[in-house]
């Protein structure tokens, strides 16, 4: 079978009555239906005026309506997913900034968004789920409009998803990505994991995020596999979702791992009759006692891979045993060629530290109407990743940090990572983040949030004192922060800028 460059064609592989889309307590959306679904949507887009390369905002929950609605206007227009949980000023920034031609709601909802679409001036196209049909039957009801100048399913060149980069100091810069963008990255994720029809993933991951859009709907879809699409992550059903839809993998960021880890142990019965054929983690690090525990709870091998939004998700990734998976390590080129380059241009050779840089058909030709960005973004068609990591001589790629997140006390550079891995190996941690924090005469001192195990006990004097015996005095946290929560940005990672405000450390 030929590589699909666009999603028109990608939904097109699977077998027309195997299972497409699935959801807890409901029956399957076959293939067949996926493509009868897409094929009316854009014709009921067309006639309401909505073309190729024309934006659609989707505010909707988690569900399998969402993971529908997606591929579908993301076949013949522009799919812009955006956080239900914004607030109407968040709403109205992102849908001017993304010039939407309209927005889905679920029809009934009271979402903030409704009001920034009003203020804007922007049509609200309701969608109705239809319950008494498959996982991910819907209908819409656009006010009516002139036909579009560009209808039908979109070329390989369109663009089919467009996000914002989830910029903590700065405006969020837009990242359009194509239709062979994203069908480049679902192929690269189905080959990796050896993705074969008879898979299937349950999604615990937003569909807002580039994560759970590509890794576990398209990635699926593109092996002519089947994706289960939760309600949200929720660790305390996450269980009984287990033993009901039967997944043989699922993908999720190291925190939602942890958590389902803390619920494990009083769920063992459904763990074995339940085999997984692999776990994923991506999004952010995953500390190698998590990884570690995860293998031994499920049985199963957790691929670490590494990903952002410009590269439509995946970049590197462990490999499937019999090859090495690395605790701590985010593997080898997995689609792109992946290097290692210095601040000048030059690419480095194995075992030196420098900027990770990518290249390949999955990543985004640029940012949109920000000449700065690319012009810092691209260096000789590769594209610089922001993040600080070395490459050994196998080609196993190691993060020692973002580079904005690196700190810099007093001329003396510490990874935050490593002073995580460290503190992660204490009995007594469940999570741990350091972060830089104000200093009046360093400029930047380090302190660490951390989240004790449920009935254990550390003193913030006794986690220093851990850490002194392993590491360099000037890396050891001179603030610890015990919590019951680390705040989370909105996908569930772990954000270490702007931490220090959140936690009131800065006069």
């Amino acid at each position: 079978m030929t590589d699909a460059k666009t999603l028109a064609e990608l939904i097109t592989r699977g077998d027309s009555e195997a299972p497409a889309i699935r959801a807890p307590g409901q029956q399957a959306l076959t293939f067949a239906g996926l493509q009868a679904l897409s094929t009316n949507t854009i014709g009921v887009l067309n006639e309401a005026g909505i073309g190729r390369g024309e934006r659609v905002a989707i505010v909707l929950p988690n569900s399998p309506e969402m993971a529908s609605v997606f591929v579908s206007v993301a076949a013949g227009a522009t799919a812009a997913p955006l956080n239900p949980a914004y607030k109407t000023d968040e709403f109205e920034f992102y849908l001017s900034d993304l010039g939407a031609k309209a927005v889905i709601v679920l029809a009934g909802d009271e979402t903030p968004v409704i009001a920034a679409a009003g203020k804007l001036n922007i049509p609200l196209i309701p969608l109705t789920p239809d319950t008494q049909g498959p996982a991910g039957a819907f209908s819409l009801s656009p006010p009516a409009g002139q036909a579009a100048s560009a209808g039908g399913f979109s070329g390989a060149d369109d663009i089919a998803l467009i996000l914002h980069t989830s910029g903590t100091t700065s405006r969020p810069k837009i990242v359009p990505l194509s239709q062979s963008n994203v069908c480049a990255s679902a192929r690269n994720i189905s080959a990796w994991l050896e993705l074969a029809p008879q898979d299937s993933c349950l999604n615990v991951m937003p569909l807002f995020h580039i994560h759970g859009l590509i890794a576990a709907v398209l990635s699926s879809l593109y092996a002519g596999a089947s994706v289960a699409c939760s309600p949200g992550f929720n660790a305390l059903r996450f269980f009984s979702w287990l033993d009901e839809i039967k997944p043989t993998w699922y993908t999720a960021v190291p925190t939602m791992h942890q958590a389902i880890l803390a619920r494990a142990g009083r769920n063992q019965e459904i763990v074995a009759r339940n085999p997984l054929r692999l776990i994923r983690s991506s999004s952010s690090s995953l500390p190698a006692p998590v990884m570690t525990e995860l293998e031994d709870v499920f049985s199963a091998p957790v691929i670490e891979s590494y990903g952002m939004t410009e590269a439509a998700h995946q970049m590197a990734s462990n490999p499937l045993p019999p090859r090495e998976r690395r605790p701590g390590c985010v593997g080898i080129a997995a689609g792109p060629e992946v290097a290692i380059m210095d601040i000048a241009g030059e690419l480095l050779t194995p075992g030196a530290i420098g900027e990770i840089v990518i290249r390949g058909d999955n990543v985004t030709a640029g940012y949109e109407n920000n000449e700065k960005a690319n012009a810092e973004g691209f260096t000789n068609d590769w594209f610089r990743t922001g993040d600080q990591g070395v490459m050994d001589a196998e080609g196993y790629v190691t993060l020692t940090g973002r580079l904005k997140e690196i700190i810099n006390r007093g001329g003396e550079k510490i990874s935050p990572r490593e002073v995580d891995d460290v503190l992660m190996t204490h009995p007594a941690i469940a999570q741990a983040v350091v972060f830089a924090m104000p200093h009046n005469k360093l400029g930047e001192d380090v302190a660490a949030a951390i989240v004790l195990r449920e009935g254990k006990e550390a003193s913030d004097r006794e986690i220093r004192e851990f850490a002194a015996e392993r590491l360099a005095a000037f890396k050891v946290p001179r603030k610890i922060v015990l919590l019951d929560e680390i705040p989370k940005g909105a996908t569930g990672k772990l954000m270490r800028i702007g931490l220090a405000e959140k936690l009131g450390l800065v006069e």
